[in-house]
């Protein structure tokens, strides 16, 4: 898609921030930064990572599977409360507001960097481009809802991955012309770094598990968890392994754990439930390498938002172990199955897809790889309309 060449800038153009802080930024902002880089007329821009996502190691690796740029500024806030790291990223993000005076901030996803950026730049008069707005679990006692919520709220342009999310968003009286329908960046990066996915076979070997266990005849699943619902209690977490225990009595599975998620195995003592031979238990995993396994999995049972869209991009059946879903395309047209922390709703789930009977779903509206292009075209459109000059 050809951004556009009709309305050229009469002065040069102040920069446009984009912000990530975790993980799931990463894969969100990738292709929105190509989009602006390939953009005619040119488009200066800065990268800013708030340091919420604070593995130096996991960061590194992410920028390089996803061949985004380095940070133009890293704010490196680190761990803390939700609270304390909102307070920090924005005490540590207004300078640069304030140094830059861009032209507007695009922020994606929503962690608390997402919402912390937002309400520093509204209140300084500086437009606010959200990317993956309107959705919704209904569900606030999941600090991402709440984040969702207010970003949408101040956000001068919405920007939707499906239809429904705008719906959402007019309940909460927000103006239909506020908001525009894209797609999924997620699949945008996807699509873009598929062919590059490493091999699940060196994937398990590398992260000292058994590699034979991709090779076996009913295949393998894929698991992660790390949401605190599901982790940080230990009659919960003590219930979810026991239950994929008896999911590796029918399927090999890789279990690819979150340091949190290790952390409370460790610290409530329920490393022995898992302690067989049908579980390889890996490291935290690389872009990459998540593509790889999750694009040759059986089955994938998750609590991830992102995992949802993408098993649904790729036409893998994923169970999902949460009792609610912002994102339910994935279940209405996708291959996700909402299972909850159902022992028999989990185990029926795991037979229909070893039977044969599977959701096949189909890849929504709007996830072709092209989301950013469509983002970056609008938002050039957007900006040009409002006519702020380069000199204020």
């Amino acid at each position: 898609m050809s951004t556009t060449n009709s309305h050229q800038s009469p002065s040069p153009m102040k920069p446009v921030i984009c912000v990530v802080g975790a993980r799931p930024n990463f894969m969100k902002m990738a292709p929105i930064l190509r989009a602006l880089k390939a953009h005619e007329p040119p488009w200066p821009m800065l990268l800013v990572h708030t340091g919420q996502h604070y593995d130096k190691d996991m960061s590194d690796r992410l920028f390089e599977d996803l061949q985004l740029p380095r940070p133009d500024i890293n704010l490196e806030v680190g761990s803390a409360s939700h609270a304390v790291q909102t307070a920090e990223v924005m005490r540590r993000f207004e300078p640069i507001l304030d140094a830059h005076v861009p032209a507007c901030v695009v922020v994606v996803g929503d962690v608390n960097s997402t919402l912390a950026c937002s309400l520093v730049a509204v209140k300084k008069g500086i437009p606010v481009a959200h990317v993956e707005a309107g959705l919704r679990s209904y569900d606030r006692a999941m600090p991402e809802e709440i984040n969702r919520i207010l970003t949408d709220q101040m956000a001068d342009r919405l920007y939707t991955t499906e239809r429904t999310a705008q719906e959402n968003l007019r309940l909460e009286g927000i103006a239909a012309d506020r908001v525009c329908f894209v797609g999924n960046v997620m699949i945008d990066s996807l699509l873009h770094s598929r062919q590059h996915a490493r091999s699940p076979a060196d994937t398990v070997s590398a992260g000292g598990g058994d590699a034979s266990l991709v090779a076996a005849p009913e295949g393998y699943g894929l698991v992660t968890l790390h949401r605190p619902s599901n982790v940080d209690e230990p009659e919960t977490l003590r219930f979810l392994l026991e239950v994929l225990a008896q999911v590796a009595q029918k399927l090999p599975l890789i279990f690819a754990l979150h340091p949190r998620t290790r952390a409370n195995i460790e610290r409530f003592g329920l490393g022995h439930l898992l302690d067989a031979t049908r579980v390889a238990l890996l490291p935290p995993q690389g872009y990459l390498e998540m593509l790889g396994l999750m694009g040759n999995a059986r089955m994938v049972l998750t609590d991830s938002g992102g995992i949802q869209e993408e098993t649904t991009a790729l036409g893998v059946p994923c169970l999902t172990l949460r009792e609610n879903t912002e994102r339910p395309i994935t279940i209405e047209q996708g291959t996700n199955t909402l299972v909850g922390r159902d022992a028999q709703a989990i185990m029926r789930g795991v037979d229909d897809i070893l039977g044969g009977h599977g959701k096949q779903g189909r890849v929504p509206e709007f996830w072709d790889g092209r989301s950013a292009e469509r983002i970056v075209a609008d938002l050039w459109q957007w900006v040009q309309r409002r006519q702020i000059p380069a000199d204020n």
